[in-house]
This record gives C-alpha cells, sequence and structure tokens, in this order.
C-alpha cells in the first residue's frame, strides 16, 4: 500500500473479474459470455466512414439508442438510461439512491459487485440469506430500508423470480427503490420492465454483454420513470458525460433491430443449456434450476475445487467460487453444442 493512498482505497476488497486467459485452444465457460458472434449486421457498421467519425465526440445523451431501446419495451425515451456496460449503471445508481442512512438489501449470494460498491459509496449493507433451496424469499426484506437490489435470475444460482412475486414485493415496499438487475433475464425469466409506469419506485437494470453477444462493447441500460431516471443522468454527468462511443452505439441499435438472430442465437442456448443439465444430472450432479446462459452445478460426492482443475488440465474453464455455502458448486457458461459435449466428455474421466 502507498502512503498517498485515500482510506478508502485502503480498505477495499475489489470485484474479482471470471478470468480472461490468454491460452491457445482454450473452452472458455467461467464468464457467461455468448458463445455466438453479435449480429452479422455489426460487421456493416465498420466502415471507414464510421471511423473518421471516431475523431467527433458522441452524443452524449445518446437519444437514438435510447429511442431504440425505449421502442423496443414500449416505454418512452425519457425513460432510458445507458451506461458503459451495466456495472457502470449499478454504480450511477448506487450513488444516485442508496445513501440514504439506511442499510441496503440484497442477497448474502449474490452478485458480489454489491457490496464492493457498498464499500466504495459508503452505503451500509445487509445481506438477506437465501433459502435452503437457493432461492429469494422477499418475506424476509423488511421495509425499513435504504433500498433493494437483486438479480433476476439471481447470479450465481441461475434462479429466477417470478413477476408476480417482484410485484409483490413493489406493493410491499414504497418508501425506497427497488433494482432489479436483469443481466441474463432473456434466458428464461421475466422482465420488470412492464411493471415501471405502475410503479414509480422501480429500477429495472440490463445488459448487451450476454444475450445480445456485445461484451466487448460495453452496454448497459436502465429502465423506469422519469424522476429516476434525471437522478441517473445528474450523476452521469457529472462523472463521465460521454459514457456511450459511437460503435458502440450503432452496435447497440442493430443488435435490438435483428430480432430474429437474437431469438435463434437465445433458443440455440436455451436448448444446450437443456441438455447439459441432463447430462451433467447423469453424471450425479446437482443443478438447480436454470434460467440464465449457465448453470451452478453441485458435483455431489465430489470436490468441486478439484473438479473445475480437472477441466483446467483439459483446456475447460469453469468458475469456482471459494464462499460459504457454494464453495461446492461450479458455475458452468453454455457455450456451443461442441463445447458442451467437449466438457461432458472431460467430466467422464474425472
Amino acid at each position: 500500500m502507498s502512503k498517498f493512498w485515500s482510506p478508502v482505497v485502503r480498505e477495499l476488497e475489489p470485484y474479482v473479474p471470471g478470468e480472461q486467459p490468454q491460452i491457445d485452444g482454450l473452452i472458455k465457460l467461467n464468464t457467461n459470455e455468448s458463445p455466438y458472434p453479435p449480429s452479422p449486421k455489426v460487421i456493416d457498421l465498420i466502415t471507414h466512414d464510421a471511423i473518421d467519425r471516431l475523431r467527433l465526440y458522441p452524443d452524449p445523451n445518446s437519444k437514438k439508442l435510447k429511442t431504440t431501446i425505449a421502442n423496443y419495451y414500449k416505454v418512452m425515451p425519457d425513460q432510458v438510461f445507458v451506461g458503459n456496460g451495466s456495472d457502470e449503471v449499478l454504480a450511477l445508481l448506487f450513488m444516485a439512491f442508496f445513501q440514504q442512512g439506511k442499510p441496503l438489501l440484497f442477497p448474502d449470494i449474490s452478485y458480489s459487485f454489491y457490496p464492493v460498491y457498498c464499500k466504495l459509496f459508503g452505503i451500509e449493507e445487509k445481506t438477506i440469506p437465501l433459502r435452503d433451496d437457493y432461492t429469494i424469499d422477499f418475506a424476509d426484506y423488511p421495509t425499513d430500508n435504504g433500498g433493494i437490489i437483486f438479480p433476476n435470475p439471481n447470479a450465481p444460482t441461475a434462479i429466477g423470480k417470478p413477476l408476480a412475486e417482484i410485484e409483490a414485493l413493489l406493493q410491499k415496499n414504497t418508501g425506497s427503490v427497488v433494482v432489479v438487475d436483469e443481466a441474463y433475464v432473456d434466458f428464461g425469466a421475466e422482465t420488470a420492465i412492464t411493471l415501471v409506469d405502475k410503479y414509480p419506485h422501480l429500477l429495472v437494470v440490463q445488459t448487451l454483454s450476454k444475450s445480445r453477444s456485445l461484451a466487448g462493447m460495453r452496454v448497459g441500460f436502465a429502465v423506469g420513470n422519469k424522476d429516476l431516471i434525471d437522478a441517473l443522468d445528474r450523476v452521469k454527468n457529472s462523472f463521465n458525460s460521454y459514457p456511450i462511443d459511437r460503435i458502440a452505439e450503432a452496435a447497440t441499435i442493430v443488435a435490438f433491430e435483428d430480432e430474429v438472430y437474437f431469438q435463434s442465437c437465445r433458443d440455440k442456448i436455451i436448448t444446450t443449456r437443456n441438455w447439459t443439465v441432463s447430462e451433467l444430472e447423469k453424471l450425479g450432479f446437482k443443478v438447480l434450476p436454470s434460467q440464465a446462459n449457465f448453470v451452478f452445478a453441485e458435483p455431489i460426492g465430489k470436490n468441486a475445487a478439484d473438479v473445475a482443475q480437472h477441466l483446467r488440465d483439459h483446456k475447460i474453464l469453469v468458475r469456482y467460487f471459494n464462499k460459504p455455502r457454494i464453495n461446492q458448486f461450479l458455475r458452468i457458461t453454455i457455450g456451443t453444442d461442441e463445447q458442451m459435449q467437449a466438457m461432458i466428455a472431460a467430466l467422464k474421466t474425472y
């Protein structure tokens, strides 16, 4: 540690992203990226004219992109906020809504960036334990809070919550902002965006990194009441006025417009996921019900860390979390059929 570090930096335990190794021939199933490329129409965007225009700043308000997202989800453009990946959107909303002097509530097993943001922004946190079956129980969330945030489907468990239960939570918890983090919603869960006009304290966050195959472009967005979006804009414009570059905005617009390609890739991933679950269960794994582009699986009678290392020895990378309650599970991203067949074959040799 340097003597020049501020106290908050000294105390931080930064978020640890999934490993991005540079290994030839590696089957990478550890960071929930799509196994398929983005829409072929994205290629058409990379023209000499587009490259020449990179010398100019992008639209700071990303009006075309907001309009595209608004039309897709049948809301108004002023109900949409965009940022440099959903992680930036989350960081800005933590600043905008959760510094309340009361604890922010989120599941004890959830996206591990949440406690990092709490530490960074001086937000009191209170984690609510999942049930024994690893599902979220909204009955355990007290209404005296500084906000509620949870992924749907949850990560890393992959289990989703029905929209009716989310609406019941919104009806009960009216005194603070409720954020639904929908990074994986397109793979089987129900989006809460349909509820934003009814509940002014609801904010829904999504990303283009998973189902739209644009992890390398770093685009995320939030949809909610105009007053919530105004607050996010105030924070964004005090931090980074130009979060979305020109090519990223154009690629995102194309990704939403090419609905046929999106549905085709999503459906292939769901089909491969179902096959993978069946094969893992044949090998003695306990697999939690997944509505995401990954599965959370426990190798019964085996040590999960050892299984992860065995796969790595076969150039197959999965995610292992050495944390209480989940240290005997593996998070396995759904790849192509060929990649998942190779993983199953490697597991059979363990």
